[in-house]
């Protein structure tokens, strides 16, 4: 990876921003498959205003995109992101998070906003 002036700025915010462990989780989540607020909000076990600010705070650096499907708002990673390469290569550290996802469809949440 090489970087050009004025890259260290923004590779730092990105990992001042995934040095929170809810947006590092949220990242690893949304690796493989978009997700809902609601199965984030499930998954967290917290409000969904909460998971709407860290999602929000990952869209306004341009790290994950937002996907409309009726009221409801899906979000994935953003490979068009200047930081996709980084973001990779950080994520690839985090442990799976698969089975967060697998306990969503054992209890028949899993997109459960349809």
């Amino acid at each position: 990876m090489s970087f050009e002036m004025g890259d260290l700025d923004e590779v730092s915010q990105t990992l001042k921003l995934l040095g929170d462990k809810t947006r590092l989780t949220i990242m690893k989540l949304l690796e493989k498959r978009e997700c809902c607020v609601c199965e984030l909000v499930e998954i967290f076990k917290t409000s969904q205003p909460s998971v709407s600010q860290h999602l929000r705070k990952l869209k306004d650096a341009g790290l994950v995109k937002e996907n409309r499907k009726g009221h409801w708002i899906f979000y994935s990673v953003n490979p068009d992101s200047s930081q996709h390469e980084l973001i990779q290569k950080l994520i690839a550290f985090v442990p799976s998070q698969d089975h967060e996802l697998e306990e969503l469809d054992k209890k028949g949440l899993r997109i459960s906003c349809n």
